[in-house]
């Protein structure tokens, strides 16, 4: 958690409902990295930490016997609850409202804990401790994110880049130059430096993989503005009775780029540190 920012019930506010059409989706092949590195075999037990609308946790849920998503935002649950049964899994996968703080919460032990993306708000030292707790023997932890650093051109692709730059600057002329968070602001951003959090709560490793992305997609004008509208610095509460005044100019300013309304934009590569509860096994020596 970012040193002088507290968690509040607002930092996701208002996003659930824009999440599956403005998100863009982990790469391709994530849940197969995941079942050939963790031998996945549809048993088990998994735990999504801070699973937003349970994206992550409903695209692995055939890996496991059972999955368990936890998120504080209540239409976050809901909207996780409403895909369970568009995908048929409701009988396998539980739904709970609670901070990752709030962990054990009576929900057992499990062979795998993932955090697609969420780690960085939570109380870090103390969740991956409690984590570590609820893991089986032999049981990982799985840290994912979109690749940050790899260039995504759309050269030769049918339609303009989504300008991100010029919507950050709009987002900034109405909420003021400083990330806004909640009720409170990030200066700073949000903490990265997981992998020492990790080492002192216990965990071995980490093992890195890509889940190469860089697929065409075309975005329209509606998947961009909801795009917008799931992030945190800019869920649709910060802009209070601008609100609808900035969606506005929002969609003038992309109907400028692109007058068709379309985009082309690249898939994310995906990135993925697994971790264990315990510690490595050592190389065995080889035989003389």
């Amino acid at each position: 958690m970012a040193a002088g920012w507290e968690w509040d019930d607002m930092l996701f506010s208002g996003t659930a409902a824009y999440y599956q059409r403005g998100r863009l989706p982990y790469a391709p092949g994530l849940a197969d990295v995941l079942a050939e590195v963790l031998k996945l075999d549809g048993q088990g037990r998994l735990i999504d930490v801070g699973c937003g609308p349970g994206t992550l946790a409903l695209s692995l849920a055939h890996l496991f016997g059972e999955i368990v998503g936890v998120d504080p935002d209540r239409e976050m649950i809901a909207e996780a609850k409403r895909e369970a049964v568009e995908r048929g899994v409701t009988e396998k996968a539980q739904w709970v409202q609670a901070r990752a703080e709030d962990l054990p919460a009576g929900l057992g032990t499990f062979s795998v804990a993932t955090f697609g993306q969420s780690f960085h708000w939570m109380d870090r030292d103390l969740v991956a401790a409690t984590t570590r707790d609820m893991l089986q023997a032999g049981g990982t932890l799985v840290h994912i994110s979109d690749v940050k650093t790899e260039a995504r051109t759309v050269d030769a692709l049918p339609y303009p880049a989504v300008p991100h730059a010029t919507i950050e600057g709009l987002v900034r002329r109405y909420l003021g130059p400083v990330r806004r968070a909640g009720r409170g602001v990030l200066p700073q951003g949000t903490p990265g430096g997981e992998a020492a959090v990790l080492a002192r709560a216990g965990f071995s490793g980490p093992q890195r993989h890509v889940v190469p992305g860089g697929q065409p997609l075309e975005r329209t004008v509606d998947e961009v503005v909801a795009g917008v509208f799931s992030m945190s610095f800019s869920a649709p509460h910060l802009f209070g009775p601008r609100r609808d005044a900035f969606e506005a100019e929002l969609r003038r300013l992309l109907l400028e780029v692109s007058a068709s309304g379309r985009f082309s934009e690249r898939q994310p590569s995906t990135e993925v540190f697994v971790w264990w509860r315990d510690p490595a096994e050592p190389v065995p020596l080889p035989v003389a």
